[in-house]
């Protein structure tokens, strides 16, 4: 196909898609306009009326916006032929481009996954709770890991009391002496912590199973059907029990407790007198109670460090529930809403691609045109018109030139009479000549 019939038929096709093409794009303009008022009206607040007229507003100028913006395009771009005009074109295009997505695209996007962005907040909150209450519930259980050692320690002092009272074991000299009484309190003030640290466990417990209530609700509430606004309420409130919760179990872990009663086993160790009869009697009581002291000592270091451990674990940072609407979650979750954002993205600059077409097909037309020479530019209907105007030349020079004179010969001449020189009109074609429009006209 020749480089001119191939330009006619692009010029063709470009004529009869013009309908086509401003149909697509008040189409694409409507949809993003329809999707920016859904978007828009999760963000304003005040009574009905008015967020429905500022979003219908807001939406009509950016539909109105998005056509116009792309229609100048449309004619324009393509007509450019030099180099720094179409520059000019496609930097306006870019940055065109960039407004529209910052005016509507992402009302687009909360539009079309706004519920799965707060539904996705939810559960990442909902996964924050949980991780804080059983981290919670572990700080309080902590001191439960110490009631072996404890009860291990009120069992060793309880056993000795026991020997040193029946056959005196310790001393050599059975019987209640000093020492059975200072075996006999250390074995009670263990006795007390480890009755400390089984209150707390049963409390603990109760917090913790209130804590697994609260969290069961807030499962419920973000895998329920229906509006994310209401779910959205309910899920808040249920994070600030559960936040309650969490602070209690942080203040009922008795591990601080410990540790302090741990120091008071060395600190505030207070041996009682010999009370011997004898100076024998009295010197091994002595040597005896110093070595429960040690033993003492070396209990209560064992307790510190342990309590020490459970006290350097993390501790649960306080948390609060920031609720977030649908065009704030699908900007702060736009990485896992990729196909939303791509398709709320492509209705605003669509356009952009039949801009581009239109300017591939004016290069491709521009292009055949040189090729041509004068003669093939002419069409069928500029030569009807180029005879049109002869003929009414030809007619208007003919009513204007004089008629010619014909000589006369003389009677007594005997030459004969020239011939009367053809012309184009016969001798009875005395009218000016009608053009071949008004010709056309005049005919029944």
């Amino acid at each position: 196909m020749s480089d001119a019939a191939t330009a006619r038929r692009l010029k063709d096709h470009s004529a009869s898609l013009e309908t086509m093409t401003r149909f697509v794009l008040a189409t694409l303009a409507l949809a993003s306009g329809v999707y920016t008022y859904l978007g828009v009206r999760s963000l304003l607040d005040g009574t009905a009326a008015i967020v429905f007229f500022a979003a219908v507003v807001y939406s009509a100028a950016v539909s109105v916006g998005i056509y116009g913006f792309w229609t100048y395009l449309m004619r324009f771009l393509p007509e450019m032929r030099d180099g720094s005009s179409r520059m000019a074109l496609l930097g306006i295009m870019a940055l065109g481009s960039a407004m529209i997505i910052a005016m509507s695209s992402w009302l687009n996007a909360a539009a079309l996954a706004g519920s799965a962005a707060v539904e996705q907040h939810l559960a990442e909150t909902l996964e924050d709770y949980t991780a804080d209450l059983d981290q919670a519930n572990t700080n309080a259980l902590g001191a439960l890991s110490l009631l072996p050692d404890i009860q291990r320690a009120e069992e060793r002092f309880a056993r000795l009391a026991d020997d040193e009272r029946s056959s005196g074991a310790l001393t050599g000299t059975s019987g209640s002496g000093s020492v059975v009484q200072l075996l006999t309190q250390m074995s009670a003030q263990m006795r007390e912590l480890e009755a400390n640290i089984r209150a707390t466990q049963e409390e603990v417990a109760q917090l913790f199973q209130e804590g697994q209530e609260r969290l069961a609700a807030m499962r419920g509430l973000v895998s329920e059907s229906g509006a994310i606004a209401p779910r959205s309420d309910r899920f808040a409130e249920e994070a600030v029990a559960l936040a309650g919760v969490i602070a209690s179990l942080e203040q009922t872990s008795i591990a601080p407790s410990v540790a302090r009663a741990a120091a008071d086993l060395s600190g505030g160790f207070i041996a009682p007198v010999a009370d011997g009869s004898t100076a024998d009697l009295a010197g091994r009581q002595d040597q005896v109670m110093a070595t429960i002291r040690a033993s003492v000592d070396a209990q209560s270091k064992a307790l510190s460090d342990a309590a020490a451990e459970i006290l350097a674990q993390p501790k649960v940072a306080e948390r609060r529930y920031v609720p977030l609407s649908s065009a704030e979650a699908v900007l702060r979750y736009a990485g896992d809403f990729i196909p939303s954002w791509a398709g709320a993205i492509s209705i605003d600059l669509l356009p952009g691609v039949l801009v581009a077409i239109m300017g591939v097909v004016q290069g491709a037309i521009r292009r055949g045109d040189e090729h041509l020479a004068d003669a093939d530019r002419v069409t069928a209907a500029d030569m009807l018109r180029s005879l049109e105007l002869h003929d009414a030349l030809v007619a208007r020079r003919a009513a204007v030139a004089p008629p010619a004179e014909t000589p006369v010969a003389a009677p007594n001449e005997a030459e004969p009479a020239a011939a009367p020189i053809p012309s184009r009109q016969s001798a009875g074609e005395n009218v000016t000549p009608i053009p071949f429009s008004e010709r056309k006209r005049q005919d029944p």
